[in-house]
């Protein structure tokens, strides 16, 4: 029988991972033993910590000391809020986290648990996810990491992470049919109201215009950027201004934001875009040339791979009144 240990941090940690993995995990375990099978695994909740509490003690968790574990098949990370102090107050469990995946566990961390999984270094030259919201900070501390935030899943070398939110109920699902089968993960699917298909969270991304890197001339560009959408931009005429080279226009630019001017721009174009689609007031076409497009198939092209949907698509989805015809 597998051994599956879901760690209990210090720190802000997300109660709702810990309890959502529990459940789904030890129903999976339920419906393969009413089909006649044994027990595939057993789910414990560990931790260094005596007791959590959380959400200002409204809650607490009292996980079994770690210490004692003989056997780890999976350890799980939840998810917590990500501050300077998290990586260093779990030294410990870092270490342990490390230790189990030498040892022949697999790993896998929800949401911002990725920070604490990468604090171990497994991840290096590795591929995983997270929440969208803390891309910035985890490209800055973990740059050798080959961070995918539109991926609500990775699976690598018995390492698995998730993108963030309540994403990680895919997480789970996808956990559940690889430790027991198809048609548990679809039974779960029902009885938890999961969308098992669900594969990216670009839909529900947010662009963040990175303005905390402290390089002056680039906040001026990032402004200029966001005050001309609908004009031409010469990058070369733009670096001319500043007084910079092309070449060292770009280096800084992609330095302070993990972004190339082209990327940055179109990536505000189609946030601006987003933002006009779910209000509804207005066709493909005006949004397209609001944000300075005059090649539709371009448009339609750049917003859906940034999103992973085309804008009609995306309006359908997220318009907050009726979409005009």
């Amino acid at each position: 029988m597998k051994q599956v240990t879901i760690v209990v941090p210090k720190g802000d940690v997300n109660l709702s991972s810990i309890t959502g993995s529990y459940e789904i995990l030890t129903r999976a375990n339920e419906f393969w033993r009413a089909m006649g099978n044994k027990s595939m695994i057993e789910v414990r909740i560990a931790g260094f910590v005596k007791e959590l509490k959380m959400d200002v003690g409204f809650f607490s968790v009292n996980p079994v000391n770690i210490r004692e574990l003989k056997k780890n098949d999976l350890v799980i990370i939840p998810s917590l809020s990500y501050d300077e102090h998290v990586m260093e107050d779990n030294k410990e469990l870092v270490t342990w986290i490390k230790e189990q995946y030498k040892s022949g566990s697999e790993v896998a961390s929800i949401c911002t648990g990725v920070f604490l999984l990468a604090a171990t270094g497994l991840l290096e030259g590795k591929t995983c996810s997270t929440h969208w919201h803390v891309e910035a900070p985890f490209r800055r501390l973990f740059p050798n990491v080959n961070l995918h935030i539109e991926k609500v899943i990775t699976a690598e070398k018995g390492i698995y992470t998730n993108g963030g939110g309540y994403s990680f109920l895919n997480l789970m699902l996808f956990l559940v049919e690889e430790y027991f089968d198809r048609q548990t993960a679809i039974y779960c699917s029902k009885i938890f109201q999961i969308d098992i298909e669900r594969n990216s969270q670009s839909p529900f991304h947010i662009f963040q215009t990175q303005k905390t890197h402290g390089d002056e001339l680039v906040c001026k560009a990032q402004t200029y950027i966001e005050e001309n959408l609908s004009d031409k931009i010469s990058f070369e005429d733009l670096a001319s201004r500043l007084a910079i080279s092309r070449r060292n226009f770009d280096r800084r630019f992609i330095k302070a934001t993990g972004n190339t001017p082209v990327e940055y721009l179109q990536r505000v174009k189609v946030e601006v875009a987003k933002s006009t689609l779910e209000k509804g007031r207005k066709s493909i076409f005006e949004v397209m040339n609001d944000v300075g497009y005059s090649d539709d198939k371009a448009f339609r092209e750049i917003f859906k791979r940034i999103t992973g949907m085309s804008p009609l698509d995306y309006r359908a989805k997220f318009n907050k009144e009726p979409v005009l015809a």
